[in-house]
């Protein structure tokens, strides 16, 4: 049977000014057109070359030709009774990635994917779980901002869904450029967390070139036992990233925050608190106590008591280092922190299940 290979249509959604300038220029139009597309994408978000009336006839035909506008509504949702909602994005591959929006009073904060799956391999995540499956793109990422119903109500970003952002530093700088340039959203990077295990090269780029907020998870101070849990901690030590961290200026409108997952009986003790507070470089950084949701295949692993949590934060609040314990959403859908999977999560069931009956 003969196979009939279908034309590639390339997206223009993720692309940079510059990038749309060179569609432009191959397709012999004039450089102003980048700008109207840039219009058309960004802030019309329009989903068709036809509905570009300012761009001829002949130049949309010659577009449609080549390349698509690239954006594309999620596949499914899940409504929480807290009033977030997950949304399953197809990612190529037979795989899809979640996002998850969450409204809270004058806030409407969407948390996005970076990569399918992650190869971190946090022993508590359920994403790093089901393993690495690439990169997302930046058409991939900045769709899932674009594409959710609730686009136009959005003030925050938060890249802390899906994968480890600064693992796919290329795409999440170039969606940052999206967010926040003239021609693009005119976001203010102050509406924007990027959060890291703490891949350090990149996380010192992602300080140096742009102005968002940095989230760094520790989930524990102590190098032997985080490394025991994260096996980021062999490669950048949190102590030595957290240093690098203190030599950039924290004090003022740009906030560095420490997420702190908390595990009754392994990191919720005052003597974890003290080894938090001897790596925090100053006092500008904030720290997020979060209760751990769990996932299959964890069993060992049991959220601490409300009185633990609230001895940890009141030490630290204590010695002058403003904590807080964050409040979880989304968990009846599996939209909490640590729990996003996409269609994956079905099988990373599976194999939890025969790997439990093995060891039985």
């Amino acid at each position: 049977m003969q196979v009939i290979k279908t034309k590639q249509l390339k997206p223009l959604a993720g692309m940079t000014l510059q990038e749309l300038q060179e569609v432009s220029s191959q397709l012999g139009m004039p450089k102003f057109v980048a700008k109207q597309l840039a219009d058309w994408i960004y802030v019309k978000r329009v989903s068709s070359f036809d509905d570009m009336l300012n761009i001829s006839k002949a130049n949309r035909q010659k577009l449609a030709e080549r390349f698509k506008v690239g954006l594309y509504g999620p596949e499914s949702a899940q409504h929480s009774a807290d009033g977030t909602v997950k949304y399953l994005f197809a990612a190529g591959d037979d795989k899809s990635i979640e996002s998850v929006y969450i409204p809270d009073d004058d806030r409407a904060t969407l948390c996005i994917s970076s990569q399918k799956g992650c190869r971190m391999n946090c022993y508590f995540c359920m994403t790093g779980r089901q393993g690495y499956h690439g990169n997302l793109t930046a058409n991939q990422i900045v769709n899932q901002i674009l594409s959710v119903p609730e686009s136009s109500q959005l003030t925050n970003v938060v890249f802390m869904g899906m994968g480890e952002p600064l693992d796919n530093p290329d795409e999440v700088l170039k969606v940052i450029e999206i967010l926040t340039a003239p021609w693009g959203l005119a976001w203010s990077p102050k509406r924007i967390t990027v959060s890291t295990v703490g891949v350090k090269p990149a996380l010192k780029q992602l300080v140096e070139t742009t102005q968002v907020h940095i989230a760094v998870s520790v989930h524990n101070a102590i190098a032997q036992e985080r490394g025991s849990m994260m096996p980021i901690e062999k490669v950048y030590p949190i102590k030595e990233v957290l240093e690098m961290l203190g030599e950039y200026d924290f004090a003022h409108q740009r906030r560095l925050s420490l997420e702190y997952i908390m595990w009754q009986w392994f990191n919720d003790d005052i003597k974890h608190a003290e080894a938090l507070r001897e790596i925090i470089p100053n006092e500008h950084v904030r720290v997020n106590l979060i209760r751990y949701h769990m996932i299959p295949g964890v069993p060992k692993l049991r959220t601490s008591s409300d009185e633990r949590m609230a001895q940890f934060r009141d030490y630290l609040n204590g010695h002058g280092i403003t904590c807080t314990i964050r409040r979880s959403r989304g968990e009846d859908i599996s939209a909490a922190c640590g729990m996003l999977a996409g269609k994956v999560k079905d099988l990373a069931k599976k194999d939890n299940s025969k790997n439990n009956n093995t060891t039985k």
